[in-house]
């Protein structure tokens, strides 16, 4: 077992490196220097708290990112951009955490992975660019958009949760066979889910997410079929975010995003030894109460 935990870091490790050398590169060439960087410190615990919703529910970091940035008087511009940003280093480090999951002791049961991800990955990411390249913008703005899908999806959850607990039906099943109408649905649902991403930085994980337990799919599977589509997907944006022109706020970036890579690697440890249901059940009721909150101060 130590052996094998060995061979798992040294796995890590060049991914690691290559974040880590990519995060230095990205600070010096967009911020002033790491004197200024030390000033934002405290956003690191943000980018740790984010990024372990995010990677151990399935969910975006937007879904911490959003409130606190609107709090902080950001523009929407740079809440939305701020948010891709540093999800490309959270959602990159869950997925390659979970693909690794997937490789090393889930390939028999979890045999439709990679068809599900084939599929829904550029249905995602067409999701995202048609509101990008037809400039759609959202029917209402960030704020009560964000908020009533906070409430929706936390209730969702919250659902999910106890109509679970209050029957005596069997487990999910670890092996999900997934047929030609309900993967049409779950491409359908994860092509919106992209085209909300693209106006909230959150949405496609979580509609995932939620369609798969709802067909009781293993929670864990669902989850990585989540973080593993929403890190794609934010990174088809990484060309508009990362460039010097862009509305990203890089020193909050440059803090928030080793902060992200750590509560990624943290993440999937708790899905898989804490009970997921206490976890959905924390994180359901935490969505509800920051997506009223924000209704109430508008």
């Amino acid at each position: 077992m130590q052996i094998e935990r060995q061979e798992s870091s040294i796995k890590y490790l060049p991914i690691t490196l290559i974040l880590l050398v990519f995060w230095f590169v990205f600070v010096y060439s967009n911020t002033d220097g790491i004197e200024l960087v030390t000033q934002y410190m405290h956003y690191s615990v943000l980018g740790i708290v984010g990024a372990i919703f995010a990677n151990s529910t399935g969910a975006g970091g937007g879904v911490i990112f959003i409130p606190a940035f609107n709090s902080l008087g950001f523009s929407v511009e740079q809440s939305l951009a701020t948010s891709f940003a540093i999800q490309c280093f959270g959602m990159t480090t869950g997925a390659i955490s979970w693909l690794h999951y997937y490789k090393q002791q889930q390939q028999h049961n979890w045999q439709q992975l990679p068809l599900m991800l084939t599929c829904l990955i550029p249905v995602s990411i067409a999701g995202l660019w048609t509101v990008e390249a037809l400039n759609i913008r959202p029917i209402d703005n960030l704020e009560q958009s964000f908020s009533v899908f906070s409430i929706i999806l936390g209730c969702a959850l919250l659902v999910n949760h106890f109509k679970q607990s209050g029957k005596l039906t069997p487990s999910p099943q670890a092996s999900f066979n997934v047929n030609k109408t309900e993967l049409c649905i779950l491409a359908t649902i994860t092509y919106l889910g992209g085209m909300i991403t693209a106006w909230l930085s959150v949405g496609v994980g979580e509609l995932i997410v939620i369609y798969l337990l709802l067909k009781r799919v293993e929670a864990t599977l669902a989850v990585a079929v989540g973080v593993i589509v929403t890190a794609a997907t934010v990174w088809s944006t990484a060309g508009l975010h990362f460039s010097a022109s862009s509305d990203t706020y890089f020193s909050v970036v440059a803090v928030a995003a080793p902060g992200a890579v750590i509560g990624a690697l943290l993440a999937k440890k708790l899905a898989l030894f804490l009970p997921i249901k206490t976890l959905k059940l924390f994180f359901a009721a935490w969505i509800i109460f920051s997506g009223a909150a924000i209704l109430i101060m508008e």
